[in-house]
């Protein structure tokens, strides 16, 4: 899988760090109990079909990255900053 970074163009996929859904980050609080924490770290949804996730561009240029793919398909629709995405949702 290639992903194009708004700062380098096209890369392999391995110079990215995958980090999850771009749009439900939500981290517990420090005191939410040890069953809030262990279904925040170990369980992910796993959509098929269209997904906006959030890669960090770790071999590169240091950028956050929204891309939005297809999960099924592999194909990569659209890929933005993450600040310009956050921006947009204004």
């Amino acid at each position: 899988m290639r992903i194009t970074c708004p700062h380098c163009g096209e890369r392999d996929r391995r110079e990215f760090y995958y980090v999850g859904d771009a749009l439900a980050i939500d981290r517990p609080e420090p005191d939410a109990g040890s069953d809030v924490w262990n279904d925040y770290i170990h369980n992910r949804d796993n959509p098929a079909g269209v997904t906006r996730d959030l890669w960090y561009h770790e071999s590169g240029c240091s950028a956050w990255t929204v891309v939005t793919r297809n999960t099924v398909t592999h194909e990569i629709l659209d890929t933005m900053l993450a600040a310009d995405a956050k921006e947009g949702q204004s």
